[in-house]
Order: C-alpha cells, then sequence, then structure tokens
C-alpha cells in the first residue's frame, strides 16, 4: 500500500478535500502535513491555532515558524477558523488539539478565573466551525494528536479533553477523504 495521497474527492455537501493527519507527539505529524502541503501549491495556508500560554510555548511556536519558509502563506487563529477566506488554496492547520483546547479552556479574561467549557457545548461549537470552514473550496489538511493511547488519564479535566479531542478527530475523520497515522515519523494510510 502506498502513502501517496490519492485523487482528492470532496466529500458530499463540502467545499473542498479533507486530510487528517494524526499520530502521538513528535511522530513527525507536523513535518509530514508541510511537506505534503508544498506538494499540492506552491504556495500553501499554514493557518496555526496556538494560543501562547508561556515563554517555552512560545519557543515551540518559533521553531515551528522558523522551520517554514517564505512561500507559505501564515495565518494565526486560535478559534473561529472560518472567518478567513482560504478558497482556491492548500491550508494546513495546525493543530486540532491546540484549537479545541481554546474552545474546552477558553483564555480567562484579564483579572479573571480560567475554566472549562462542557466537553458536549465545545464539540458543537467546533463541529460547526468546521462545518463551515470547510464549506470554503480548497484543499484541508488537518494536524491532530492521538491523545487516547495512553490510558486513562488520573485527573477529570484531563479525561474529558481526551474524550473532547478523541470525538472531534472522529468526526473529522468522518469527514476526510484521507486519514494517515503517523508513527515514528513515518506515515501509514488509514483511509
Amino acid at each position: 500500500m502506498t502513502n501517496e495521497p490519492t485523487t482528492l474527492t470532496p466529500p458530499l455537501g463540502a467545499g473542498g478535500p479533507i486530510i487528517l493527519i494524526t499520530g502521538g507527539q513528535r511522530s513527525g505529524k507536523s513535518t509530514f502535513a508541510e511537506e505534503l502541503a508544498l506538494s499540492l501549491s506552491p504556495n500553501p495556508v499554514y493557518l496555526a491555532t496556538a494560543h501562547i500560554w508561556d515563554e517555552e510555548f512560545r519557543h515551540r511556536v518559533e521553531i515551528h515558524q522558523e522551520r517554514r519558509g517564505p512561500q507559505w502563506t501564515n495565518i494565526e487563529e486560535e478559534r473561529e477558523l472560518s472567518k478567513h477566506d482560504v478558497s482556491g488554496r492548500v491550508v494546513l492547520i495546525d493543530c486540532c488539539t491546540l484549537w479545541a483546547t481554546n474552545f474546552f479552556c477558553p483564555p480567562a479574561t484579564e483579572g479573571g478565573d480560567w475554566k472549562s467549557v462542557p466537553v458536549e457545548v465545545a464539540l458543537e461549537e467546533l463541529k460547526a466551525e468546521f462545518d463551515k470552514f470547510t464549506s470554503q473550496d480548497a484543499t484541508f489538511i488537518f494536524v491532530t494528536n492521538e491523545i487516547g493511547l495512553g490510558g486513562t488519564p488520573a485527573n477529570k479535566v484531563q479525561r474529558e479533553f481526551t474524550d473532547l479531542l478523541g470525538w472531534l478527530n472522529q468526526y473529522i475523520a468522518s469527514k476526510a477523504n484521507e486519514v494517515t497515522l503517523m508513527v515514528s515519523g513515518i506515515p501509514v494510510k488509514i483511509k
């Protein structure tokens, strides 16, 4: 079986082909997704969903940014992907894990306390935003983490987030034309 992309046919009711790249941390997801995007377009869009929580995370983001060259159109968007017109483009969304975090644990307002949103509410908001965003005529490459492989977390909030991301990943995979699982830097075609 080949790991090369097949001819992409958009799912019914959607604007363009959807590709999901999943795997564990440091499995090679982002690098694989970037190479795929560049193979499909000389000037892809990189839509980064990260909220910068602290300096260590800022450093991680900077490493990702340095790896990309001038051929990329970079967009920073924590929640409302659909407010960006990416029609006719190849767009890499990195990543669904951070995107889901921004719905589940929205940053506290200045002086406010942090609290999580109920899983069901966050999931419905994410699905609605996903559907609105992917109705555009574009090629979408979503990167996500497969966080449910490591056992059941001891913390209630972690268990809830694992549920949320697992259900979001299932939803995106059901809409995707292709799904690739990254294992130790090796792409394994799932769908």
